[in-house]
């Protein structure tokens, strides 16, 4: 018990400490930095990353520059990898908060890393340099960026893609695309550097090491000296630190085994501790939770379950299904969704990792190493083998209906996820067997069913207007699993760039923002995809909510001429089979207690995208709404003609509060209550503007701006609600 005491009183006061310091010393009045760079810069398209130290400060800083040129570009990247001291100028802003439900929070996620700035250098970051003497720790990352740029310059890209993953922790150079595909099915693990890894190259390394004379004490030593080095050289991730950690005390045990008695269990514990210990903000990563806790449960169950099973594909089978048990509710806090393959996908791809693709990257890369060259025939066949694993990956992704998505589980309801895990291995140690087993194994999957009907069947509705920078999309949301429609999507406008600004992992509204904060609801059903008009900044991200979720319907405005956006929606509708209409003024729809009716445009109207967008009058939770996309104020002309009398308690504010919309008569004859206003901060088209949003304060209409006040939502029961925002 004192020990216990003595414990909780140094890991509570480290924390403390740890916690009062995680603060700036710096302020955004600092514009010149005379920083330390260690060489271990991102470069992705047009831009370069890089975690650099404030020399006066001591303080780490996030930079970002933008390259001028190719040339400039070309330079940079090759410049030899040492520890530099630069006088670089530039502007210091705060990271982004997340300003939807449910949303990565980026902000938060770099300050548990004492990282508080962005530094935006405004010239080229390695004009005004100097070579300084690198420390241990710095020639060791040094050397890590030179192993990478080695694999990436010597082998083709995709061996040297996941050569890099496999070998230094560095996924930066596999596509975007792959990554998803490997996290639905639940392998994105076989992707980073864990206890496999370690073991496989530490028995690599003893092996060789054994067989050219040198004794077992003196490679044992060595490898205890080896494995913080290698920790680093792996980019220092939770599963690379646990596993390097768990295997130096699993050394250190046997090297002093009459003095250090421990079982895996005490290992893991150990690690745990020590881990938190140096870095208290940890237990929060994603990395870290899953690593941990996945570790924990096969150490556990090798001892009390695993000896049960002796063929070798059932313990396979049940080692899958201890992995993704025990990681269930850090996905569904974190992702959202499972898979229900993933137990069997397993199987197929951790052998191929395991006894393939693993080795084979470690033997390509001494080889190219120690010889300078491979055999072309080598190179091909390892290519057409990462070929067919990945093709295998995204194969397995695309069936959708394998995948449960929860939505983000309340408090309550993790708990008892974790208390359903728990009670099936406490229930699976007693040796149970038949039907029991199958309904033991079963049952948190029940749970999760019953979780995504819930969500799906709420006696709450909602509107929510989603931040999406700039541009538009709104979630209508009926009670009970009545109707689900989204107005817009968001988008990011697509620019023909030159081949060297072109970004690998380029940011897309619908895919990062839109689907995310719907899988985030659990919502995976669209009835009505309802597309204003095809400006990007509204649709561009249908692609990617017809990719990952169930659309029933795709609304268009009918126009005599769609332009080109509109055109590719529709093919790729046709290509899914979704019936795509053309909604015309006098259409309506009814669901439950709420009322939908299109006012806007006319059939085949002739005129500009702005001007004959859909506009639609709804009654939703006793407020009356009128969402009007990108009208122009000739839009509002005609609908002030043709419905004179429109009751109006919410309006959506047209083209993002622009000098073209929203006119005084229009807000004089309708006499709305609340404007919303969709618009991206600090956006370059100057929107909201200040005449627009003066005309709607003068008239004591309520505004709400997602610039301002992030995801802005009504959640209604029967005709009584309320509004709130993400940011106060």
């Amino acid at each position: 018990m004192l020990l216990i005491a003595i414990l909780f009183i140094l890991f509570f006061s480290v924390s403390h400490v740890i916690e009062s310091q995680n603060h700036s010393r710096l302020s955004a009045k600092n514009s010149t930095f005379l920083v330390g760079m260690d060489g271990e810069i991102s470069v992705d398209g047009d831009r370069l990353q890089e975690i650099v130290i404030d020399e006066k400060t001591n303080e780490k800083l996030l930079m970002k520059y933008i390259f001028k040129s190719s040339q400039e570009k070309y330079e940079i990247e090759n410049i030899p990898v040492q520890k530099l001291l630069c006088r670089v100028s530039g502007e210091l802003k705060k990271p982004t908060q997340a300003n939807n439900p449910n949303a990565f929070q980026y902000e938060t996620f770099l300050n548990r890393q004492q990282l508080y700035w962005i530094f935006l250098a405004k010239t080229n970051p390695f004009q005004s340099c100097m070579k300084v003497k690198a420390s241990p720790l710095s020639l060791i990352k040094q050397l890590r960026s030179t192993g990478i740029k080695y694999l990436n310059d010597h082998f083709p890209s995709d061996i040297a893609s996941l050569s890099s993953a496999l070998i230094f922790g560095d996924r930066e150079f596999i596509q975007p695309e792959l990554l998803s595909a490997y996290q639905k099915i639940g392998i994105i693990h076989l992707l980073a550097i864990s206890g496999l890894h370690v073991s496989l190259l530490m028995g690599m390394i003893f092996y060789v090491g054994i067989r050219i004379g040198i004794t077992k004490e003196k490679m044992s030593k060595f490898l205890l000296a080896f494995l913080p080095i290698y920790a680093i050289l792996t980019g220092g991730t939770p599963s690379v630190i646990r596993s390097v950690m768990m295997i130096f005390i699993g050394i250190a045990a046997r090297k002093w085994r009459h003095v250090l008695k421990l079982q895996p269990c005490d290992a893991i514990s150990l690690t745990l501790m020590f881990y938190l210990l140096l870095s208290p903000f940890s237990i929060f990563e994603v990395g870290f939770e899953l690593s941990f806790a996945v570790s924990f449960a096969l150490v556990i169950s090798s001892s009390f379950i695993m000896k049960n099973y002796h063929n070798n594909l059932v313990r396979m089978l049940v080692t899958s299904f201890i992995s993704q048990l025990s990681a269930l509710p850090f996905l569904l806090y974190h992702f959202f969704e499972i898979s229900l393959i993933s137990v069997l996908v397993n199987l197929i791809f951790i052998p191929l990792y395991s006894f393939v693709l693993l080795p084979g990257v470690f033997l390509l890369a001494f080889w190219m190493f120690l010889i300078g060259a491979i055999p072309s025939p080598v190179i091909t066949a390892f290519v057409h083998l990462i070929h067919f694993s990945n093709q295998l990956a995204v194969f397995f992704a695309a069936f959708k209906f394998l995948n449960i998505v929860t939505g983000r589980p309340s408090s309550e309801m993790l708990l008892l996820i974790f208390a359903s895990c728990m009670f099936v291995f406490v229930y699976w140690e007693k040796n149970m067997k038949g039907w029991k087993v199958i309904l033991l194994w079963v049952m948190p999957f029940f749970l999760l069913l019953l979780l995504q009907s819930v969500n799906r069947h709420l006696p709450v509705g909602e509107v929510t207007m989603i931040d999406v920078g700039q541009g538009d999309s709104i979630l209508i949301k009926l009670p009970q699993g009545k109707g689900t429609y989204l107005i817009d999507t968001g988008g990011t406008p697509r620019f023909e760039n030159e081949q060297w600004r072109q970004s690998i992992h380029s940011f897309e509204a619908g895919k990062d923002i839109v689907v995310p904060f719907l899988k985030g609801k659990g919502i995976t059903v669209i009835d009505k995809l309802i597309l204003t008009h095809g400006d990007m900044d509204h649709a561009g991200g249908s692609f990617a909510v017809m990719k990952e979720l169930k659309v029933r319907q795709i609304l268009i405005p009918s126009v005599a001429s769609p332009n080109s956006t509109l055109l590719k929606i529709v093919a790729e509708a046709q290509n899914l089979g979704i019936p795509v209409v053309r909604a015309e003024d006098g259409e309506s729809w009814s669901c439950d207690r709420a009322s939908f009716k299109i006012v806007s445009p006319k059939k085949d109207f002739v005129g500009t995208s702005n001007s004959g967008c859909i506009v639609m009058l709804a009654q939703i939770g006793g407020l009356n709404w009128l969402f009007t996309g990108d009208l122009d104020i000739e839009g509002e002309k005609r609908i002030m003609r043709s419905y004179p009398r429109l009751k109006v308690d919410i309006l959506k504010v047209g083209h993002h509060g622009s000098k073209f919309s929203t006119s005084p008569e229009f807000l004089d004859q309708y006499h709305p209550k609340v404007a919303l206003i969709s618009v991206g901060e600090n956006n370059h088209f100057g929107h909201p503007n200040p005449k627009v949003v003066k005309s709607l304060l003068q008239r004591n209409i309520a505004v709400y701006r997602t610039d301002k006040q992030g995801a802005i939502t009504y959640q209604y029961f029967e005709d009584k609600g309320t509004f709130e925002t993400v940011l106060p």
